[in-house]
């Protein structure tokens, strides 16, 4: 496993840790995630934003929605108030899968699979290209036959193929039944929420970092949620959904949460 690991070039759960404020990262990754800050300084703020959105829509999830089934796919580096510790605290017999396929994720996984009794934590070596290798895997842990959130944050802006990124979010969600629900964030170039910085800050990524990451539209991410029921406030700037409004500051991310009806 460790022979895959990296350190001569920077990558994205890493260079996230650093902006997480964690210590699992490489000089490459503070170096390359100091030269996107310079690209684009507020990128810290997405980064904890994405984390914080996270929160709010597994505790609303586990809360509110009685979800008791999590499938967390591009999990990256445990921090704090991971899926599952959110989840469990509403829900202690709460199941989560989370799935990654980045050896450094991996060497963490025991971090992770820290379950409360009641529940179940599992862990899955797949890509997020490969929907159907992550559905057998999970379909050992959680009942796809009940309600599932699927949970990709910050993942498909990894899969530069529009139509193949809507065709992994389609075959995960035809997976899971009715009261299911898709939870995305994704990145944005759209000047309404501040993201031209975006463009160049992506332009060095993409030169000196692994993988390679896109953008899209308002509309191309409103696409992923085809057939679905957007809940409240539907399509917003993660840091601005159901936040409390000291909170509400704006980042050049998307998120948004889909009922399955």
């Amino acid at each position: 496993m460790n022979d895959r690991i990296r350190t001569d070039i920077a990558h994205n759960a890493r260079v996230w840790n650093y902006w997480l404020g964690g210590k699992d990262n490489y000089p490459v990754d503070r170096a390359v995630g100091d030269q996107v800050t310079g690209f684009y300084p507020s990128i810290g703020e997405v980064a904890r934003a994405d984390r914080a959105f996270l929160g709010r829509t597994v505790t609303h999830l586990a809360a509110e929605a009685g979800v008791r089934q999590f499938l967390d796919i591009g999990t990256g580096l445990p921090t704090a108030d991971n899926t599952h510790e959110v989840a469990q605290r509403t829900a202690p017999d709460a199941r989560i899968v989370y799935v990654d396929n980045d050896p450094i994720v991996l060497t963490h996984a025991r971090a992770l699979l820290t379950s409360a009794p009641e529940g179940i934590t599992e862990y899955v070596d797949a890509d997020a290209h490969d929907p159907e290798k992550i559905l057998a895997a999970a379909g050992a842990t959680l009942d796809l036959s009940r309600p599932v959130a699927v949970m990709m944050l910050g993942i498909l802006n990894f899969v530069l193929d529009t139509d193949e990124a809507r065709s992994i979010v389609r075959t995960l969600m035809a997976a899971v039944p009715s009261g299911s629900h898709l939870v995305l964030t994704h990145p944005t170039l759209e000047p309404e929420l501040g993201g031209e910085g975006n463009k160049a800050a992506m332009a060095f990524w993409n030169e000196n970092a692994t993988p390679p990451i896109t953008a899209r539209s308002r509309a191309e991410f409103a696409s992923f949620f085809d057939g679905l029921d957007l809940l409240e406030p539907g399509i917003v700037s993660c840091a601005r959904w159901r936040a409390a409004s000291e909170e509400a500051y704006t980042v050049a991310q998307f998120g948004a949460v889909g009922r399955k009806p």
